[in-house]
């Protein structure tokens, strides 16, 4: 463990300031959304979170779908700086955390998201349930999802 800390430390030295940056951002941001979700209940935060929708309303596709180069590759970049900073941070970030961290982090920049909830049948629990983040055509957080996943409903 100790080494790969070690060796993620060293790949993240050489980013360059402005990729550091943005994952001192995730950072930030999947700390604030880690205590938003252990201080509110979560109906107060769903309403922090866009419209609650079938995942069958045209405007999921919209502010899923592919916009600009340049917000894509934004996109693109959020999802790399959140899933980079999640292994460090001093509490077990999971799906919904990184989703809230970087629908944030997009909002921040005037970029679109949807967050996607799922769930499925497990063996250990009723159900296992996960979210997942798309923005500009890119999926941002939470993939692969598993195959047996149903999507149930997402925040626009």
């Amino acid at each position: 463990m100790g080494r790969n800390i070690l060796h993620k430390a060293k790949t993240l030295a050489g980013v360059g300031w402005r990729r550091q940056a943005l994952v001192a951002e995730a950072c930030a941001s999947m700390f604030a959304a880690r205590m938003i979700l252990l201080i509110l209940p979560f109906p107060k935060v769903a309403r922090r979170l866009g419209d609650f929708v079938a995942p069958a309303d045209p405007r999921v596709a919209e502010r899923a779908a592919a916009t600009t180069p340049h917000e894509a590759a934004t996109a693109r970049t959020i999802g790399w700086a959140v899933r980079s900073a999640a292994p460090f941070m001093p509490f077990r970030s999971v799906c919904l955390q990184q989703a809230m961290a970087a629908q944030a982090m997009l909002r921040r920049r005037g970029i679109g998201s949807v967050m996607r909830f799922g769930a499925s049948p497990n063996d250990k629990r009723a159900i296992e349930a996960h979210a997942w983040l798309d923005a500009a055509g890119v999926k941002v957080t939470g993939y692969p999802i598993p195959k047996e996943m149903g999507e149930i409903a997402c925040f626009v």
